[in-house]
């Protein structure tokens, strides 16, 4: 949707947009006059082993066998992410984890094992005074230091707990560590205007929670990578577009080209400003030009974040999952059917790649967009039915409204609502309906409908995130 508007209201209201784009522009860096950032390299994380191992045949604690297993899997994990390099250190009192973080690096967050009963309780505190971010791995009967660890959350200290015996939780932890470091390294383009919550649309406010530096495009500086697109590249993305395509059904072939050149000039921006996501909030301007829905769809299977209407609470969220689970979100508009417990989700653009960059092809069709008089070309993508999903979004860069539910239906081919849709079962339909956004002080229809839905459930996962960036859930339904 763009904002309750129709096509012909938009243009109609190009002169006072004209003035409001150039405002919200100035709130932001300009890309072109910033130095671009530089591929992001690893992430390092600490690996602190706190105490000394203990006998094989007695005491709470972890022995040399233990420790083994525990440094083998995390070096294994190290070589599957390909995107963290661990530093690892051995403490016994705060002095000497202090000299661990120090080497380690600035803001490195930590990955905490303890191996002696108790070792760990002041051994970490420098941790802390940091403000670093700390999972605590804890195996069973290695000591009690674990029970304090749900203590200092409530404290406000950025730490999670990892208990049990599955070496396959280091991997998680990883993962969930690396979104911090990750994140101060991230480079966001935006096409004004910014939508969403107003923290989210601050660059300022972002950089200081996040460490995620947002810059503005011109259009114009956009327009003339669209006019300077590769003739050849364009031919092969209408040659895949079309042959992936169960059916062409609205579009022409100069609709297709159009999307396709657009789709192009979004793959030689992020190429040019060495950019990690994008947001756009001028989409319904371009429409002359291409629809950048087909863009959109490329970007999110390669694993850059792209979201629609310049919605900043969405794109957020897409690059913090990205980071987590190395998946690519569906963000949409939201409609409830109470008499079958359903919530649905829909828009006119959505990945193919719902699994990942190494993911299969999701079956879909290429359409015309739904509130335009079905002109242009997006596509209509099919998920699989009877798939777990997770649907959320980070909103004034504190708070994450999350829920989960099962696809129960894909339309054939839509009617009403943006193309891409899925009706999903979830735990009471009608408490989410009454209670929507009921955390937001907005009447922006956009920031109140949409959210970000992603294979699989990942509300463990995000709880873990939520303690290790300090982010209230709140859990819709």
């Amino acid at each position: 949707m763009c904002e309750q508007c129709t096509r012909r209201q938009f243009f109609e209201r190009n002169a006072l947009g004209g003035m409001v784009l150039a405002g919200a522009a100035a709130a932001y860096a300009r890309a072109a006059d910033t130095r671009p950032a530089a591929p992001r390299g690893k992430s390092r994380i600490c690996v602190l082993i706190t105490g000394d191992p203990q006998p094989g045949d007695r005491n709470w604690g972890a022995d040399d066998g233990q420790i083994a297993a525990v440094k083998a899997r995390l070096a294994e994990a190290e070589k599957r992410l390909g995107d963290v390099e661990l530093f690892h250190g051995v403490s016994h009192n705060p002095d000497e984890t202090r000299a661990v973080l120090a080497e380690a690096g600035p803001d490195v967050p930590v990955l905490a094992m303890n191996v002696q009963n108790f070792a760990m309780h002041s051994a970490v505190q420098p941790v802390f005074d940091e403000g670093r971010a700390m999972a605590v791995f804890a195996l069973p009967a290695s000591g009690h230091d674990w029970m304090y660890v749900p203590r200092w959350r409530r404290a406000g200290r950025r730490v999670s707990l990892f208990a049990s015996s599955d070496l396959d939780e280091l991997e998680r932890a990883l993962r969930l560590l690396r979104v911090v470091p990750m994140a101060r390294r991230s480079r966001v383009l935006l096409l004004p205007p910014a939508q969403g919550t107003e923290r989210a649309r601050s660059a300022e406010e972002v950089k200081k929670f996040l460490g995620v530096d947002v810059v503005s495009v011109a259009e114009k500086d956009f327009d003339d990578l669209i006019t300077a697109a590769d003739p050849e590249a364009v031919r092969a993305e209408v040659e895949a577009w079309t042959r992936g395509a169960k059916k062409i059904m609205e579009p022409t072939a100069e609709d297709i080209e159009k999307a396709a050149r657009v789709s192009v000039a979004l793959d030689n921006l992020i190429a040019q400003e060495h950019a990690d996501a994008l947001a756009i909030g001028t989409c319904m301007g371009w429409l002359p030009r291409g629809f950048p829905c087909l863009g959109f769809t490329r970007l999110r299977d390669r694993g850059v974040p792209a979201a629609c209407e310049g919605d900043m609470d969405s794109l957020l969220t897409m690059l913090l999952f990205q980071y987590a689970i190395d998946r690519p979100g569906f963000q949409g508009n939201a409609t409830f059917d109470t008499s079958r417990n359903a919530l649905w989700t829909a828009h006119c653009t959505a990945p193919l790649r719902m699994e990942g960059p190494g993911g299969k092809d999701a079956p879909y069709l290429l359409r015309g967009h739904s509130e335009v008089g079905g002109s242009g070309c997006v596509p209509e993508v099919q998920y699989r039915v009877g798939e777990t999903v997770t649907r959320t979004k980070l909103v004034n860069l504190d708070t994450l409204l999350i829920s989960t539910g099962k696809i129960i239906e894909v339309p054939k081919v839509s009617v009403h609502g943006c193309r891409t849709q899925i009706v999903t079962e979830v735990r009471d339909a009608e408490k989410m309906a009454v209670n929507w956004s009921s955390a937001l002080e907005t009447e922006d229809a956009m920031t109140l409908l949409h959210r970000v839905v992603f294979y699989g459930d990942h509300l463990a996962d995000m709880r873990h995130l939520a303690d290790l960036m300090d982010l209230t859930i709140i859990e819709e339904g």
